[in-house]
C-alpha cells in the first residue's frame, strides 16, 4: 500500500456497485463521502469494510462539495495525490501507480486520467472516447492504430469519473467550486487548470471500467428542469476564467427584461412568463458568478478544509 495515495469516492444509492467498486480499492487509503443514502450502501461499507474511512453526511452536498470533503480529510493526513473514483467505476490493476510514474516524469500535468473502458471492459466507455477525438487530440488514434501509443495524451476535458489530483494542483486550484451542485463542476475544474497553465491529460496504459452502460434515460424535462439546466450551462458559461465576460450578464438581463414586456403586451403570457424566469434565474445565480470568477483566477486551496479548521 502507498500510504501517501488517498482514492475519494463519493457514494449516493450506490449499492448495486459499492461492492466492486470497493473490491477494486484494495490495498489503498480510501476515503468514502456518502450524501446521505437511503439505501443499503452506508451500512454495506460498515459491516464489511471497516479500515475504510467513511464520512457520513446528512444531507445530499452534492458531487463537488462532497469531493471537497474527502478531499480536506487526505490532506489533512499528509496525501501526495488523491485519486476521485465514481461509485460505478472500478480500478484496473496497477492504474494509480501507473499514473503517478507518468505524473513524476510529466509534472506539467494537473489532472491525469486512466483510460475509461465500458463496465465490461471490452471497449471504450462510450462518452469518454468523445474526449480523445480527433478535435481534442490529434495524435491518439493515429498511435493506436500505429501501436506506438505514448504514456499520456494532453486534453482540453475529461470527466471527473477518474481523477488523479497531485497535492500540487491542489495546492494551486484547490477543490470543486460549490456553485456546482451536480453536473459542470468538473468542466469548471478543467477550466481553471488550464487558466492556471497546467495540462490536463489521458494516460494510455492505465485503466478503470466504468459501469453506466445500462443506465436508464433520462425523461423529457419540464421547464423547471430546463432551468436548472440552463443554470448549469450558464455558469459554465459566465464563469470560465480564460474569457472575459464584461457587459454580457447585464446585457443578457436587459435583453430578457425586453422581451418579457413585448410579450406581455401582445398577450403572449406564457412566453413573457419563460423570459421573465430566465431573467430571474440570471439575477438569482449572477453575483455567485462573480464571486467565482475573483476566488478561481487566484491560486490557493479553495474551497477546502484549511488544516486548522
Amino acid at each position: 500500500m502507498i500510504s501517501s495515495n488517498y482514492i475519494i469516492i463519493v457514494t449516493y444509492n450506490g449499492a448495486q456497485w459499492i461492492r466492486q467498486c470497493l473490491d477494486s480499492c484494495l490495498g489503498y487509503n480510501v476515503i468514502v463521502v456518502d450524501n446521505n443514502s437511503t439505501d443499503e450502501t452506508v451500512s454495506f461499507i460498515e459491516a464489511n469494510y471497516p479500515n475504510i474511512t467513511l464520512l457520513k453526511q446528512q444531507k445530499n452536498l452534492g458531487f463537488g462539495r462532497a469531493n471537497n470533503l474527502g478531499i480536506s480529510h487526505a490532506l489533512k493526513n499528509g496525501c501526495d495525490y488523491v485519486f476521485l473514483l465514481n461509485q460505478d467505476a472500478y480500478l484496473e490493476k496497477d492504474a494509480i501507480d501507473r499514473m503517478v510514474a507518468v505524473h513524476k516524469k510529466n509534472l506539467e500535468y494537473g489532472i491525469l486520467s486512466p483510460t475509461h473502458l465500458n463496465g465490461a471492459g471490452n471497449k471504450l466507455d462510450r462518452n469518454f472516447s468523445n474526449y480523445l477525438s480527433y478535435d481534442s487530440n490529434n495524435h491518439f488514434f493515429h498511435d493506436a492504430i500505429k501501436q506506438q501509443l505514448k504514456s499520456v495524451y494532453s486534453v482540453p476535458f475529461v470527466n471527473a469519473a477518474a481523477w488523479l489530483l497531485p497535492v500540487s494542483t491542489l495546492k494551486m486550484i484547490g477543490g470543486f467550486d460549490p456553485i456546482f451542485f451536480h453536473y459542470g463542476e468538473d468542466d469548471n475544474y478543467c477550466q481553471r487548470a488550464l487558466f492556471h497553465s497546467l495540462k490536463i491529460g489521458i494516460i494510455s496504459n492505465a485503466f478503470i471500467r466504468h459501469d453506466r452502460e445500462n443506465i436508464i434515460k433520462r425523461p423529457v424535462l419540464n421547464y423547471t428542469d430546463k432551468l436548472k439546466k440552463m443554470s448549469i450551462g450558464l455558469k459554465l458559461e459566465w464563469g470560465n476564467i480564460n474569457k472575459n465576460i464584461n457587459g454580457r450578464i447585464n446585457s443578457r438581463e436587459k435583453s430578457l427584461l425586453k422581451k418579457t414586456f413585448r410579450n406581455f403586451i401582445l398577450l403572449r403570457y406564457t412566453k413573457g412568463h419563460h423570459y421573465y424566469l430566465e431573467f430571474k434565474l440570471i439575477r438569482s445565480i449572477k453575483n455567485d458568478i462573480y464571486i467565482s470568477r475573483n476566488t478561481n483566477t487566484e491560486k490557493g486551496n479553495n474551497y477546502l478544509i484549511k488544516r486548522n479548521e
